[in-house]
């Protein structure tokens, strides 16, 4: 099966702290994969370095086959990515976010069919700050896809969320994970991961305790 996402003894220290250490890990495609542990355990550092988003000390990475720091635009066309400080500026609605997004890359999706796909095609004009907690996960992963990507990238999506909004974001993704996309995400949640994933690595510190296939 092709490799999606290759990390070799990646490493980043912010001053004498070592964020992530020697990390290593791949997700194939087609696969759901989990990055699992506690806050501060160096998930979105993890993340950033991926994407190319945080230079990092030592180590390599490569996403769809490229450098993310040396293609970032190119990758950007091919990844879809929601982070944990995703955030909408003033009163912009719906509909006006996601015409924005869209704009940003050469064959987007059609939003409007996302928004109907996701249920929030009634909320096109509503401003986004109105929305529930859910339905602002929801809209993050809408954007995400945007880029009609071949992977994406969600980083602790669920934080916050009440038990039912949770699990409503959790369909969506399993929608997502039976047509086939490829999946990258963290969490602290272990039912998370056991809800979505094929396959998780702990971390702590930065460094990986276990990588191992969920069981189904």
């Amino acid at each position: 099966m092709e490799t999606c996402i290759e990390v070799k003894n990646l490493t980043k220290r912010y001053g004498n702290r070592l964020a992530v250490n020697n990390l290593n890990l791949s997700v194939k495609k087609g696969e759901v994969f989990g990055l699992l542990g506690p806050n501060g355990a160096g998930k979105s550092t993890t993340i950033d370095c991926i994407l190319g988003l945080k230079s990092f000390d030592s180590g390599s990475v490569s996403v769809l086959g490229v450098n993310p720091v040396k293609a970032r635009k190119h990758l950007f066309e091919r990844v879809g990515v929601q982070l944990q400080s995703s955030s909408f500026q003033g009163n912009i609605r719906v509909g006006e976010i996601c015409q924005e997004m869209a704009a940003l890359y050469q064959k987007p999706a059609d939003y409007r069919s996302l928004l109907a796909q996701f249920k929030l095609d009634h909320y096109s004009r509503q401003p986004v700050t109105k929305l529930s907690g859910g339905e602002k996960q929801k809209l993050s992963i809408l954007l995400a896809l945007l880029p009609q990507p071949e992977v994406i990238f969600l980083d602790e999506l669920t934080t916050g969320l009440d038990t039912e909004a949770r699990r409503s974001v959790w369909q969506v993704l399993i929608d997502l994970k039976d047509k086939g996309l490829t999946i990258f995400l963290t969490s602290h949640y272990m039912d998370e991961v056991e809800a979505l994933c094929n396959r998780v690595c702990i971390i702590n510190q930065g460094h990986a305790i276990v990588t191992d296939t969920v069981p189904g």
